[in-house]
């Protein structure tokens, strides 16, 4: 119910006057059933206003901290997250991922949208990075198509490291829906995940209009390096000759 509350009474009629969304591609998103909503990152708010353009319900996976703050700031965001979809996960390690992944498995099962980054977080500097291939083996795994996402606009409204958010346009586009049914009973091969998560990283390309770089945002951000040096740095470690 808060979900719905929110969405077209205390939080949506100020997203729209602020970001003026349009939705494109909207006939590619099918009325019922689960689909993965597999979309781009450039910021905090894309978690609203894709939900805001669409008619379903999307859930979200969320990091654990916003459930675990204390006092009534940690309250009221446990409440809210947990009021707008949002699944709160542990992204410390792989038993983690694991967990994050049964919680979107459950909710395709009941027949809902997930939506999904397959980034892993939001981009430092406006590119596309390198796709995890969490989506990929979840997509494999359900056999529920992967409808690739461009948020557009959004980093202009809340850029990072900013709370008060600025007036903007936001476009969101939904490409058409990928199946991998040709790949069944391949989840767990990591070869094939790549290639699946690849080709997903591709759409979301060409949707966007984002240059493509094939580094991980979050190593990126942990290395404090460009991207233009981490590349750099990469392919002068590949030409080094094994030690002996």
């Amino acid at each position: 119910m808060w979900f719905w509350i929110f969405k077209y009474i205390l939080m949506g009629p100020f997203l729209r006057l602020i970001g003026r969304p349009k939705v494109y591609g909207l006939e590619n998103l099918p009325t019922s059933g689960p689909a993965i909503l597999a979309s781009n990152h450039l910021a905090v708010v894309d978690s609203f206003y894709l939900p805001l353009v669409i008619p379903r319900r999307v859930y979200f996976l969320a990091k654990s901290e916003y459930f675990t703050g204390t006092g009534l700031k940690g309250a009221f965001q446990r409440w809210f997250f947990g009021s707008t979809g949002q699944i709160p996960i542990d992204r410390s390690g792989a038993s983690a991922a694991a967990g994050a992944l049964d919680a979107a498995r459950r909710k395709l099962a009941e027949g809902e949208l997930m939506g999904m980054y397959p980034e892993g977080t939001r981009s430092p500097d406006g590119r596309l990075y390198k796709g995890k291939t969490g989506l990929a083996r979840l997509a494999l795994e359900t056999g529920v198509p992967v409808i690739p996402v461009a948020m557009k606009g959004t980093e202009d409204l809340n850029p990072p490291g900013t709370v008060i958010p600025r007036f903007a346009r936001i476009e969101v586009h939904l490409g058409e829906p990928l199946d991998f049914s040709r790949f069944e009973g391949m989840g767990g091969n990591r070869f094939i995940e790549r290639a699946v998560t690849d080709e997903i990283m591709y759409d979301l390309m060409r949707l966007s209009g984002q240059q493509y770089v094939d580094l991980y945002a979050a190593d990126l951000k942990n290395s404090g390096s460009t991207p233009e040096d981490a590349l750099r740095e990469a392919a002068e470690t590949a030409q080094e000759p094994p030690a002996a």
